[in-house]
């Protein structure tokens, strides 16, 4: 069967619940197949953690990062393989799940911290960065605030970031922010500021 059919059998069997079809692509040759596969069983509502964990060792990145995405919804699931791939993509995703997630492991958690400060990838320390403010542990705030100063993206990312935390640390970051001479760093500054005077 050529490649376009196939997917269309696939994207059938989703939605028409043959689950056997979708299971039996989760191990096809081409990767479009697997990751499909994937989406279909969670369309179906049998995609097991066993799956996902599975596909996080895919040898495809694409069908890595659908696994990622697919994990935001799977709260009890390991996302350290994840966080540890070695395409940059699949850990920006991964990171958007532990975001996801809220309450993560301790060893995510560390995680999350080194790659919001560490990684080559600044969209994997944007995504790091969300995922410490979704959370809302206070360990993170320090790879937060290191966040306020780098890059326009991940400055406002970060400032966003800080709005479940309070301390002079965070007023200090929040003043700074405000006088950023990126004007959407400024703008979220005025946002969780305003949303902090609405609180108290």
């Amino acid at each position: 069967m050529t490649t376009q059919p196939r997917w269309r059998e696939l994207a059938a069997a989703g939605h028409g619940g043959d689950e056997a079809v979708v299971r039996a692509a989760l191990a096809d040759d081409d990767p479009v197949a697997r990751e499909l596969a994937l989406g279909a069983l969670a369309r179906l509502g049998v995609l097991a953690d066993a799956d996902l964990i599975a596909a996080f060792a895919d040898p495809a990145a694409q069908v890595r990062r659908r696994a990622a995405q697919l994990a935001a919804t799977h709260p009890t699931i390991d996302l350290l393989p994840l966080l540890r791939d070695a395409d940059a993509t699949v850990v920006e995703v991964g990171a958007w799940a532990a975001g996801e997630h809220e309450v993560v492991a301790d060893e995510v958690l560390a995680l999350l911290c080194e790659l919001a400060v560490a990684a080559d990838d600044a969209l994997v320390r944007e995504a790091a960065v969300a995922a410490l403010g979704a959370i809302g542990d206070e360990r993170g705030l320090p790879a937060i605030l290191h966040g306020c100063a780098d890059k326009p993206a991940i400055r406002r990312r970060a400032v966003l970031a800080l709005a479940p935390f309070t301390g002079p640390e965070v007023d200090a970051a929040l003043q700074a922010a405000l006088a950023d001479r990126d004007w959407q760093v400024r703008q979220a500054a005025e946002d969780i500021a305003a949303s902090m005077q609405h609180d108290t």
